[in-house]
């Protein structure tokens, strides 16, 4: 039996219900819509699509247990908690990895080896964290002794994206729950299941009832704009992209509300002549197509000195054909389908849009031969693009990049900052002071010299300009989610 009969023959599709106030419920008027298997357009069940009054429901739970058992929980206490969440992440993982594979399409391997690996590490590393922070204390002279405290923020919207739906989940819920907040989460409608099977853990967990609620359901006129309008949510949390952020911070703003935002990104990868073109090529991949190229941080945008641009073509091409694509299930897929239909046509749409402007596809810009089901775009090398080309300045969000050669420093650095975006970069050298300067200069919150997606969990992760707004990680976290009061003791 193939791996792929084996896994579907164990672990099936779920339907998704609500989970509020500790249990799993219908929505109040028992409406549902269609979870669809990108990979294969089958229906696979049914998601409750929750509105209004189902956020009422799950925020008024969160509030209730903020004064509940959780607030007197010990530093000590919620950090079993959260590391027990992980170990059950871990011990689920099979499972989780097939409905994430499912929902999103993505090869199931990845999701095995990558995604639910991190969720469970998320919980483990603010786990650990939360037991070593500290805050500030300053002795004024002989006058007095100042410090400072945190306490928790409140109830937390939580809005997550489809691409990488438990890790980026998990990696707000983690801190969250770690600086004794509430939550109520409403996943992205197209990837529900792995969401649902987390509240599961949570309260498998110990996790008290009301802590954390789910809501599933759609942004603009649901569920997603009644969590950002709420008066008793204190807080949003949302990555996801650039024109929906701008949406929430307009729904916010008559609340106050404390907003952090994670948003899109056109970022470009820097390729000078003195790297190792091997090993360039070997991450390229890696930074153009992970994930059907659908991860804000993909390099999308490569820029190639011109030396060695022909040859990095020639050679970025042939390894590009090389990935298989196809049955995220089958063993050997390195990129599985696009998210949706929506998604499918808007990403080809980008395609014909640079063929109009002047670019020569290099590879890919159809359908795999022989695949008549499922949201497939073959990986996409476009070439002879203009620094200002639409496909070059606007964000695709799929398995296509643009490659232009650059002559000298400053041209690339002025091209790669001439953007709405500001989340990441690549930059490719062995000149280690032009590898200094040049990230000195490029305006971006992450910045990865001769590497990609190589994170340390107490490290700044963030966008700047249109790419976002604060910054998560480590402390970063923390400072979003709990409020810090200074308190002075005249001595």
């Amino acid at each position: 039996m193939q791996v792929k009969e084996k896994i579907l023959q164990k672990i099936q599709p779920i339907n998704c219900r609500h989970f509020i106030d500790g249990q799993y419920a219908d929505s109040i008027n028992l409406k549902t819509f269609d979870n669809i298997n990108p990979a294969t357009e089958e229906v696979m069940g049914q998601v409750a699509e929750g509105g209004k009054e189902e956020v009422d429901l799950a925020v008024a739970a969160a509030r209730k247990a903020l004064k509940g058992p959780w607030k007197d929980l010990s530093a000590r206490e919620r950090s079993s908690i959260l590391r027990k969440i992980g170990d059950l992440i871990l011990d689920r993982v099979e499972e989780l990895a097939t409905l994430e594979s499912m929902d999103t399409g993505k090869p199931y391997q990845m999701a095995l080896e990558i995604d639910i690996p991190r969720a469970a590490y998320n919980f483990h590393f603010f786990a650990d964290y939360l037991t070593s922070m500290g805050t500030e204390a300053y002795q004024q002279d002989q006058a007095a002794l100042h410090y400072s405290i945190r306490r928790p923020v409140g109830v937390v919207g939580m809005i997550n994206p489809w691409n990488l739906p438990l890790l980026l989940l998990t990696w707000k819920l983690a801190p969250c729950l770690a600086a004794g907040n509430t939550a109520v989460m409403k996943p992205a409608e197209w990837t529900p299941m792995s969401a649902t099977v987390l509240a599961e853990i949570c309260k498998e967990a110990g996790v008290p009832d009301g802590v954390i609620n789910l809501v599933h359901g759609f942004g603009p006129d649901s569920a997603g704009s009644a969590i950002t309008e709420h008066p008793d949510v204190d807080a949003v949390t949302f990555t996801g992209e650039t024109k929906t952020g701008s949406a929430i911070m307009k729904a916010a703003a008559p609340t106050l509300k404390k907003l952090s935002y994670e948003l899109g990104g056109k970022n470009p990868n820097i390729i000078f002549a003195d790297s190792d073109l091997d090993e360039v090529i070997e991450t390229t991949l890696k930074s153009s197509f992970m994930n059907q190229g659908e991860v804000c941080l993909c390099g999308s945008r490569i820029y190639v000195e011109r030396p060695v641009y022909d040859e990095f073509l020639e050679k970025f091409v042939a390894e590009t054909n090389k990935l298989q694509v196809g049955d995220p299930f089958e063993e050997g897929t390195k990129v599985g389908a696009v998210i949706s239909k929506e998604h499918y046509t808007r990403v080809n749409g980008y395609i014909e849009l640079a063929k109009e402007e002047g670019g020569k596809i290099l590879t890919g810009g159809t359908r795999p031969e022989g695949v008549d089901k499922g949201f497939y775009i073959l990986p996409t090398i476009i070439s002879g693009l203009g620094p200002h080309a639409r496909c070059v300045k606007e964000e695709i969000f799929g398995p296509v990049v643009t490659v232009l050669p650059f002559d000298t420093e400053e041209e690339v650095i002025e091209q790669a900052n001439d953007t709405h975006y500001g989340l990441g970069t690549t930059i490719w050298t062995n000149d280690l002071r032009r590898a200094h300067r040049v990230a000195h200069q490029i305006e971006v919150g992450i910045i990865w010299v001769n590497t990609w997606y190589l994170r340390d969990l107490r490290t700044p992760f963030g966008g700047m300009k249109q790419s976002g707004i604060g910054r998560e990680g480590g402390m970063h976290s923390f400072d979003f989610y709990s409020e810090l009061s200074n308190i002075t003791i005249k001595l």
